[in-house]
């Protein structure tokens, strides 16, 4: 039986390890359809509300345009803040130099050893901080941009999605816990995704308007910045806070530095920790660490956009595996982090 155990252990093993390395290989192509099949998700309750005001066909053409729409505004958004960006970052490369300068001089006065300070001096290219960002919103835009792919997919998707509940009625005679499962996904993404969505257009403009009236240059792109980085679980903060807080400190010294902080700080206590969890409760279904766990493997695994999407192909794959194995429900207080009376389960 140990044996048995064992082999089975590896051959599960081995299959996840293909599976993964498929993935990534093929993450140019998963990471548009995953995009795509969310988009879908989030407008479908939009659907039945329509199609009891018009026919079938006229609610997909309606939902398809709304998709469209979000996908350009999104796209023109992320393509001019790369620009702005790019245009931004080689203002500042002397400034940039100087601050790394001014800081290994002060470490030198304070009596650090020469290599130490040459050390320190290599991992302080602050410049980094902002190819980061450059390249984090490029490659989103670069997702977006193939617009070609993206609109068939989703042509094709707002059609057939008008058949759900007739393929999950017949589905449910023989798989009814994969339906219920795929079922407890759909509302997961969807009101992970919407929530999101909306309070991170809530941030990017207070955060833009913040900005603007302290004086860091780059707003506009800084709140593209910070509504991308809501859909980021954790650490999403800390990715839309550290460019602008950097422009601030070249721009306007440690005050203005501290200003942009103490500010993004606010806000996303507020909106992000405080507010938003309210609306999205316990729909996601994931603890803190396996949440944090998650951005790192679909990042990368699929690139920027696996950072965005990290709890809905994580939410998948709890359907999938778990809420859809009658024997495996005991698994689901070690994912959620919560109690098994209160862990959000596929439910008839």
């Amino acid at each position: 039986m140990s044996q048995t155990r064992t082999n089975s252990l590896l051959v599960s093993g081995a299959c996840v390890v293909i599976v993964v390395a498929g993935l990534r290989s093929a993450s140019d192509i998963v990471g548009p359809v995953v995009l795509a099949v969310a988009l879908t998700i989030v407008f479908h309750p939009l659907r039945a509300r329509l199609e009891r005001r018009m026919p079938t066909w006229a609610a997909s053409v309606v939902l398809l345009l709304l998709a469209y729409l979000l996908i350009l505004a999104l796209t023109l958004a992320l393509v001019v803040s790369v620009g702005r960006l790019a245009a931004l970052v080689p203002a500042y490369a002397a400034d940039l130099d100087d601050l790394v300068a001014d800081v290994t001089g002060r470490l030198s006065s304070a009596g650090v050893a020469p290599t130490e300070v040459a050390a320190a001096a290599g991992s302080l290219d602050v410049g980094r901080v902002l190819d980061v960002a450059t390249s984090f919103m490029a490659g989103i835009a670069a997702v977006l941009s193939d617009l070609f792919f993206i609109v068939t997919l989703l042509l094709f998707l707002a059609f057939d999605a008008a058949r759900v509940s007739w393929l999950a009625d017949r589905a449910r005679v023989h798989r009814p816990e994969l339906v219920d499962a795929l079922a407890t996904f759909a509302r997961g993404t969807r009101s992970y995704l919407g929530v999101s969505a909306v309070f991170g257009l809530i941030v990017a403009v207070i955060d833009t308007a913040m900005l603007w009236a302290i004086g860091v240059p780059g707003a506009f792109v800084w709140g593209v910045l910070a509504f991308v980085t809501n859909f980021i679980p954790n650490i999403g903060f800390v990715i839309g806070v550290v460019p602008p807080a950097l422009i601030g400190l070249l721009e306007g010294g440690p005050s203005l530095m501290l200003w942009v902080v103490v500010l993004y700080s606010v806000v996303n206590l507020v909106i992000q920790s405080i507010i938003q969890p309210r609306y999205v409760g316990s729909a996601v279904g994931l603890s803190t660490t396996l949440t944090f766990l998650s951005l790192v493997f679909w990042a990368w695994v699929l690139g920027p956009l696996g950072a965005l999407l990290a709890v809905p192909m994580s939410l998948l794959v709890r359907a999938v595996l778990v809420d859809a194995d009658p024997e495996g429900h005991w698994k689901l207080p070690l994912i959620s982090g919560q109690p098994s009376d209160q862990a959000p389960a596929a439910t008839p």
